[in-house]
Order: C-alpha cells, then sequence, then structure tokens
C-alpha cells in the first residue's frame, strides 16, 4: 500500500483508490447471477461501494462554517450493518474446510447476526452460536432467533472485558479450543498469527487477520475513492474495530484526515460503542488510530439517529452517536477559533461520519430514552383494545345472496291465502339474528328472525364513529364471550345471518362471532339494502311508461322472487 508523507496528499494516490474501486464494479448495473449470485453481492471486491451521502442543511449546523457532513452507510451492506466487513474477514481467516462445523461468537448482535449469514453463503455453515449478555433487549433476542442463531445468554456486566474469564466471551473461546470442529472469530482477538493452514498469498496474508483490517482492506479505501478531498472522519468505538482500521488506513493514505473516535459517556449505554474506561482492556491499537475522542450520550444518540431516519438516511442509534460525536468536535474547534485549520485546498471542510446499522431492532428502546414528545400521537388509539378480530368480505353477504343461502320458499303455501312472509321460511340449521330495536323489529323483521337488540337506527356507523365502535365491540364481545342459554341455543351448530339498519353493526358482530368459532355472515347494506332489493323487484314485476300503459315483465329470477317475498 503507498504511503504518503504527513504533509501532502498524491492526488495520484487518489486516482489509484478511483481504479481499484472502478476495477471491483464489474457489475456496474448491481445484477447477481449464477451459483455463486449470493456470494457476489456479500462481497464487497464484486459489488459497487456502500452510499456515500451528504446530509441534508437542516442537519448540519455548520453548513455556513463551511462544514460538508457525509454519512458512509455501511446499514446499506446485505447484511445491513457495519460488522459484516469484518465478520466476512474474520471467517475468511477462521473457517477450515471439511473441518469447521460450528462458529461460536461473544457479540451484542451486528457481529454475529452477520457471521450467520455470510457463514452459510461463503462457507456452507449453518451452526452459528450467539454468546451474549442476559441484559440483551428482547427485540434484539428474537431478530437472533430470526436468522437461525443458537443463543446463550451469560449474567454480568453487558459488555464484559475481553479478558475476564467469568464472562461469555472468555467462555466462546474455551468452547472452540476444547473441540476442533468449532471456531471462535472473536472480533475482540488482536492476534496477527492466521488461524488458516493456508493462506493462497503473502498480500492476502497482511490483510485477512483481523476485525480491524477489514476497514483497511474495503471500508477506507471506499471512502477515500469516494470522497478524496475527506479532512474529518468520525466513528463510533466499541470493540474499537471501526475506528482502529480506518484510522490506520487514513494515517498512512491520507494523513491529513483528523480521526474522531466516540465512545459513550460514562454510566450510559448506547447499542454497540463502549466508554473509555471499558476501552481500557481492548488489545486493538486504537489509541494510535485516533486524534481525539469524544464522549455521547444516549439521548442525544436516539434523537439525533431519529432525525436522520426522518430526513431519509434510515440508521439505528449508534450513528446518531457518531454523529453527535462529530458535531461536539466540530463546536469544540470551532469555539477555540482552529476550526479553519480542518478545511482542505477548496476551503471546505469534508467530514465522514459512519451509519453503523437499522433502527428497526431499537424501536422500542427509541421510545423508553426519547418519549412521547418525540413521536406523533396516534389518534383513536383506544380502538388498539378492541376490534381485535379479523374481518373477511366472503362473510358480508350481498342481500340477494344471503337470501338465497338462508331462506327457501314453502312451495306448500304457494297459493294460499296467507301472509306473504308466511311463504318462506328458513333453510334448516340457520339462524336469523336481528339486532335492531325491538319496536323496529315488532313493525317488520324477516320470517324466523330473532331480536337481539344492540344498536339505533340514528346511532351513525361504528366505522365512522371510534367510540361507537368501541362501545359496540365491548358489548358485543361481552354478550357472546358467555352467552345466556337462549343465545347459545341460537348459535351452537347453526349457520347464523345477522342483521342491523345499515349492516355495518352486523359486520363487526360477524367478526366476533368469528373469532369465536360459529359460521355468521351479514348482509352489506341491511335493511336499507333489503328495502333497495323490493323495490327493484317491485319495478321488475310492474312498470308503467310514460302513457300509463301497464306492461308486465318477464319473470323475476327466483333471489328477486324470494326478496320480494320475504322484504
Amino acid at each position: 500500500m503507498p504511503q504518503l508523507c504527513c504533509k501532502t496528499f498524491s492526488y495520484t494516490y487518489t486516482r489509484q483508490i478511483k481504479q481499484q474501486i472502478s476495477s471491483t464494479m464489474a457489475n456496474p448495473l448491481n445484477v447477481y447471477r449464477g451459483p455463486d449470485s449470493v456470494r457476489s453481492y456479500f462481497h464487497p471486491e464484486s459489488s459497487p461501494p456502500l452510499p456515500l451521502v451528504e446530509i441534508p442543511d437542516c442537519l448540519n449546523p455548520y453548513r455556513r462554517d463551511g462544514v460538508r457532513i457525509y454519512a458512509k452507510m455501511m446499514s446499506m451492506h446485505p447484511a445491513n450493518n457495519v460488522k459484516s466487513m469484518p465478520a466476512l474477514n474474520l471467517l475468511e481467516n477462521s473457517v477450515e474446510k471439511g473441518k469447521t462445523q460450528t462458529v461460536i461468537e461473544y457479540s451484542s448482535g451486528s457481529t454475529v447476526i452477520s457471521m450467520s449469514l455470510i457463514a452459510r453463503v461463503f462457507h456452507n455453515l449453518r451452526d452459528v452460536r450467539a454468546y451474549l449478555s442476559n441484559k440483551t433487549p428482547p427485540a434484539k433476542l428474537r431478530l437472533m432467533q430470526f436468522f437461525g442463531l443458537d443463543i446463550t445468554l451469560f449474567g454480568g456486566p453487558s459488555q464484559p472485558e475481553p479478558d475476564d474469564e467469568r464472562g461469555g466471551i472468555r467462555a466462546a473461546e474455551r468452547q472452540a479450543k476444547e473441540d476442533d470442529s468449532k471456531i471462535n472469530p472473536n472480533q475482540y482477538d488482536n492476534d496477527d498469527t492466521p488461524k488458516v493452514k493456508v493462506i493462497p498469498t503473502a498480500a492476502d496474508a497482511e490483510t485477512w487477520n483481523q476485525n480491524w483490517k477489514a476497514h483497511i482492506r474495503w471500508t477506507g479505501p471506499q471512502i477515500l475513492g469516494q470522497l478524496p478531498e475527506i479532512n474529518v472522519l468520525c466513528a463510533g468505538m466499541g470493540t474499537s474495530g471501526t475506528m482502529t482500521g480506518l484510522g490506520t488506513y487514513f494515517k498512512n493514505a491520507k494523513p491529513t484526515v483528523y480521526r474522531v473516535g466516540v465512545c459513550t459517556a460514562p454510566g450510559d449505554r448506547v447499542p454497540g460503542p463502549r466508554s473509555h474506561a471499558l476501552l481500557a482492556p481492548v488489545q486493538f491499537p486504537w489509541k494510535s488510530s485516533v486524534d481525539h475522542i469524544e464522549e455521547v450520550g444516549s439521548h442525544d444518540s436516539f434523537s439525533l439517529s431519529l432525525s436522520l431516519c426522518r430526513e431519509g438516511l434510515v440508521c439505528g442509534p449508534s450513528s446518531g452517536f457518531n454523529l453527535k460525536g462529530l458535531y461536539q468536535f466540530i463546536a469544540r474547534r470551532k469555539a477555540d477559533g482552529s476550526l479553519a485549520e480542518l478545511a482542505g485546498e477548496d476551503g471546505e471542510i469534508h467530514c465522514v461520519f459512519l451509519c453503523c446499522d437499522l433502527p428497526y431492532q431499537y424501536i422500542d428502546e427509541y421510545f423508553d430514552k426519547l418519549g412521547a414528545e418525540y413521536f406523533p400521537t396516534i389518534h383513536n388509539e383506544h380502538l388498539t383494545k378492541v376490534d381485535l378480530y379479523r374481518y373477511d368480505d366472503r362473510w358480508e353477504k350481498e342481500p340477494a345472496d344471503a337470501l338465497d343461502l338462508f331462506f327457501t320458499q314453502d312451495d306448500a303455501l304457494a297459493s294460499a291465502l296467507v301472509p306473504i312472509t308466511s311463504k318462506v321460511k328458513p333453510q334448516p340449521q340457520t339462524s336469523i339474528i336481528d339486532l335492531r330495536q325491538p319496536l323496529d323489529f315488532h313493525d317488520f323483521h324477516l320470517p324466523g328472525s330473532v331480536n337481539v337488540p344492540f344498536v339505533h337506527e340514528d346511532t351513525p356507523s361504528p366505522f365512522s364513529e371510534p367510540y361507537i365502535l368501541e362501545s359496540l365491540w365491548k358489548r358485543l364481545e361481552e354478550t357472546f364471550k358467555a352467552p345466556s342459554k337462549e343465545l347459545r341455543d341460537l348459535l351452537r351448530g347453526r349457520r347464523i345471518l345477522l342483521l342491523c339498519y345499515d349492516g355495518d353493526s352486523a359486520r363487526v358482530a360477524t367478526s366476533v362471532l368469528r373469532a369465536k368459532g360459529h359460521e355468521a355472515d351479514s348482509i352489506r347494506g341491511g335493511f336499507k339494502a333489503l328495502r333497495r332489493l323490493r323495490e327493484k323487484s317491485d319495478s321488475g314485476f310492474r312498470a308503467r311508461n310514460e302513457t300509463g300503459v301497464k306492461v308486465i315483465a318477464v319473470h323475476p329470477p327466483s333471489h328477486i322472487a324470494v326478496a320480494a317475498q320475504v322484504v
């Protein structure tokens, strides 16, 4: 790798970096085919560089000071996190073909999830085991299970020291030493000795060994090729691999780049990074890889990453953590009058920070850390506790279809001098439940129906008034959860038709009954729709033209005939 003196920067080197990136972009359309398609998709050398995006001015309080800030979107890797490249590097160094069967890694999430994906894609290994703290949030544990990880939890500190014999980091190491079929890539290890027995070339051996050298191999060249005018680099420090790798790379490639590391404020916690005190036992050469360290708290990290997300740069809390550290550093330099010293030949200060992962696994923590004032109000939130069951359009029948399904014409009474409603009857093993008020029911109802009053004619639809839906659903749920003997007799083993004034309340009742195992349906539009069907049937039987001449229509379909008699 070319070396540069501390005072000058060779643009010849920049061109070399651009050529290196261009040569790896053999696939400019980003299409991956063939038996190694997913491998090519995952590998940095066969896919375009991860995006570098300048943040909008509304998120850059120092834009008028000549500061331009860019987000390196490490979250856009197929594994969606900054640990994907170290995981690839570590497994290339550790896996022995034909011998390795199990991968064990102590990780709070991103590293071991990346390992699980890369182990399958590149090495056909499916047994990947995660050792981690019992204080890991449930959402992250489920995410690991989602990706097929075998999880073992450990008590004690959530971020144990790498050399603590009581912690999970050492436990993973011991497992690998006791069984040759198991490996522990160990993102905390600074051992330069290759763990595989065969290394193709000396050049490979130089870059394959460690967590942090992945960023010398891939991330650093990508950033420099995308932004040769870079002046400031900022990254968080957990294992310190990212900052160690990038800091080492830029120390050689462009020594004028000011390197800012970010640690968590004492006593606080942000997913991923560590406090300065917890970095002490980490053996990576991180001290020589940074020029300055900032400390950032969790509230600022979560709130700033929320702002990034809402402006289109979707990222997790450690990304806001990095950006806040950069803000603090710029503010210090501005306050002491030395900010301009960081500027490049164009007079501007080009800063890069890393966006490390996505926010979705931390959603509960965002709400816990920031509070309700950071989030829009949910209107009608009370509905989250009612109307809990599914709906299906197939359960809401058109009037004519419902009448055909639930009623039949009594042929024996077809010519008898009896009321027309006596000429039709419900089908066997059916129940017709009318939810209207008693007066309306007694004024007219379908043959064989039973009145179970729930709604009034002048009550708005439950789907237009949330509090009406809440009240109706609670009453329906209470009634049908423990029905009376009379109701049980109506429901048990029967197909049920529910009716109301406009069909909407009956639709809610259908949802409740279906959830309790009953075969229930409703009529779309309720009695209003039935009246329209009756009017249609009347006009089909007898109509008058403009001159008053009586016109006799053809015989209507059977469902229209039934409708005329029922309604």
